[in-house]
């Protein structure tokens, strides 16, 4: 399925490992002995496909990859050379800044960084609350059978014998060599099941434990759902900066020619507007008038807030990698990401044990005081590396060294993507609904949630009280139907936006009609919710293409795969090009022409804002720029319900090696 060669060096450690011959094969890697496209569960439901589609992954950790993957990529680029780290999506030095990109990096921060920590803190709680004393003990002094690997970090005899870093880094190495261990020195319980202060079973936030790794065990239909949605209620709750991300400002791409864009007032102006109202009410010149301030503070302020974008991005990165590091999957190599860490910590445990305290606090100090009155020299050293080594910054950096070849999450999906289109099989997209989710509780062993609790207090914490749930079932009525002046005044202006809008389509339909190009671009982009789209992939998509409803069609029976859009209706089994009707074909491509793919919303961030609250029963479709090498080769697919199906398939399907932007 690649154009590119793969010759054991190939483009990027992506490409080869795609094409790697595994010894376990899942249901996507079975389907590669068949030169046609096989379509291994696209539009079925997830319980149809019984088999793992990638070997050494659960369906549902599959689907949770491909669902974050589909939030947090939506700009790439195609790069001439492979990055230092050998693999692909590296965020480019010019990364610009928006609200939206902000947002998807603190969503996620929250579901990779911040649970992480959180159940950090609550092991933290379990071991100092002595509710499971046989652990605990373990810690602190080497007092239980010695076959228990815990007792290599007994604290107070390391202490005593001067051992406690050795102890500590022996600790690590078992930690990141043996994974067995970890459950063993760690056994693992639901988050929001602990209470991070006593370290004792608690009621989740949610009022049930329906997750086991969230922080509040709300339900969820699939896995990694509540903590996706609990990230993206924090960031909703975020003020002042922030209130461009919570309502999605320059969401993906925004259109040119979106509708209501220029008509609906920016909500980061609102907040600047109601200062100097509330400036002017106290007598005082506003500041738009004449403070020259107002500009380059609010410069300074999206700076920094670039600034930590970025450095969020960084940490969250660096923790997916060391993560998969520990925790491989596969194709990427099992032990060797491993044995590295483990290389590093070596000779550090090594340096611990003929160091004494006395030793390291001088080294440490002497450390600090070269650091701090150093500056001359350390300047000139510098100097003097960035004229001989110009590249040494980057290479020393983890992700160029130790953790080379490691990917993140998002690089990951790609290889995994990349997997299905090198054995003609693409991978199914992660299973949605609209459905509210159950609220019943997750499946529990509670021989295995070592939280020093009874079985009693466990199904207590973890389930609904009947008596709650009446009560909440019978509140909700009343609050539903309870109507006052404010909400009737709103519900005749949502009335008369939702007429506006209407009128605002059939205005737009009437220009396409004449040929305003602008205008036809807006065609389709409202439908109904929960409408079945058809075609929806693997090799058929249905989309619009300058205002003309139609289809864009992967033809892979070409060399290389052939891109492009028709207004004809392929059946089933016959998407070769010259099979179309004569002037049906709008544009084609080849696949490894394309050099960039920006995913845009369809209305823009404001029209979505209005939609959203004026239409209930209506939602914004949205679309894909494609841009090709010769120049002006860009095509826009509007009204496309599959556009993260067609985008995913597009960035594995072919040999280009991809930066994010």
């Amino acid at each position: 399925m690649l154009s590119a060669s793969i010759d054991g060096a190939g483009p990027t450690d992506s490409h080869v490992l795609a094409q790697v011959e595994q010894d376990e094969k899942g249901l996507s890697q079975k389907a590669g002995d068949t030169a046609e496209i096989t379509n291994i569960g696209w539009d079925e439901p997830p319980d149809a496909i019984e088999e793992p589609l990638v070997a050494g992954l659960s369906n549902e950790d599959l689907w949770m990859l491909i669902r974050r993957f589909d939030k947090q990529v939506y700009r790439v680029q195609a790069v001439p050379d492979a990055p230092v780290q050998r693999l692909d999506l590296t965020r480019k030095d010019d990364d610009e800044f928006s609200p939206d990109k902000l947002r998807a990096t603190l969503e996620r921060f929250y579901v990779t960084v911040i649970v992480g920590f959180t159940n950090c803190i609550k092991h933290i709680a379990r071991l100092r609350s002595w509710k499971e004393p046989r652990r605990t003990a373990i810690f602190c002094t080497a007092c239980l059978h010695s076959r228990e690997i815990g007792n290599i970090f007994a604290y107070f005899l390391s202490w005593l014998l001067d051992l406690l870093m050795p102890a500590t880094l022996v600790t690590l190495i078992a930690l990141v060599v043996y994974p067995p261990c970890r459950s063993l020195i760690f056994p693992p319980a639901p988050i929001a099941l602990v209470n991070k202060d006593t370290g004792g079973v608690q009621k989740p936030m949610a009022g049930i434990l329906g997750s086991d790794d969230s922080i509040t065990g709300a339900p969820e239909k699939f896995k990694g759902e509540a903590a996706e949605q609990e990230a993206s209620n924090l960031v909703a709750g975020v003020a002042s900066v922030a209130v461009g991300s919570a309502v999605g400002k320059h969401d993906q791409g925004v259109p040119e020619d979106a509708p209501l864009d220029k008509d609906v007032p920016d909500a980061m102006e609102i907040v600047a507007d109601t200062a100097d109202a509330q400036t002017a009410a106290h007598g005082r010149v506003p500041a738009d008038s004449h403070d020259k301030t107002r500009q380059p503070m609010k410069q300074s302020v999206m700076d920094a807030a670039n600034l930590s974008m970025q450095v969020v991005g960084d940490i969250t990165d660096t923790y997916e990698k060391l993560a998969n590091a520990l925790s491989p999957t596969s194709p990427f190599p099992q032990m060797s990401p491993r044995l590295r860490l483990a290389a590093v910590l070596g000779p550090a445990f090594l340096a611990s044990t003929l160091t004494s305290c006395y030793v390291f606090m001088k080294l440490s100090t002497f450390l600090i005081g070269i650091v701090f009155f150093g500056d001359p020299a350390i300047r000139r050293g510098i100097a003097q590396l960035n004229s001989r080594f110009p590249n040494w910054q980057k290479l020393i950096q983890l992700q160029n060294s130790v953790l080379k070849g490691i990917p993140t999450n998002a690089q990951l999906t790609v290889t995994l993507l990349r997997i299905g289109e090198a054995n003609a099989s693409p991978l199914p997209p992660p299973p949605t609904t609209q459905d509210k989710v159950p609220s019943r509780p997750a499946s529990l062993h509670h021989e295995e949630i070592p939280l020093g609790a009874t079985d009693e207090e466990i199904k207590q914490a973890a389930l609904v009280k009947p008596d709650d749930h009446v009560q909440e079932v019978q509140a909700l009525p009343e609050k539903s139907h309870k109507r006052t002046l404010g909400s009737s005044i709103l519900g005749f202006f949502r009335g008369t936006t939702a007429s506006g809008v209407e009128s605002k389509r059939g205005i737009d339909r009437l220009r396409a009609a004449v040929g305003s190009h602008q205008a036809k671009n807006r065609v389709g982009v409202l439908r109904d919710r929960g409408k079945k789209i058809t075609p929806g992939g693997p090799v058929a998509f249905d989309a619009r293409c300058k205002g003309k409803r139609g289809t864009v069609i992967i033809d892979s029976s070409k060399q290389p795969a052939l891109l492009y859009f028709t207004t004809d209706t392929p059946q089933q089994g016959d998407e070769q090009v010259e099979h179309r009707k004569v002037g049906s074909v709008l544009f084609t491509m080849p696949v490894t022409d394309i050099q960039e793919m920006r995913k845009l919303g369809g209305m823009g961030w404001k029209g979505k804002l209005v939609v959203g609250w004026a239409l209930g029963s209506k939602e914004v479709v949205d679309g894909l720029l494609i841009t090709g090498k010769k120049p002006g080769q860009k095509h826009q697919l509007t009204a496309m319900g599959t556009r993260n199906q067609l985008f995913n398939r597009l960035i594995a399907i072919d040999g280009q090696v991809w930066a994010s932007c």
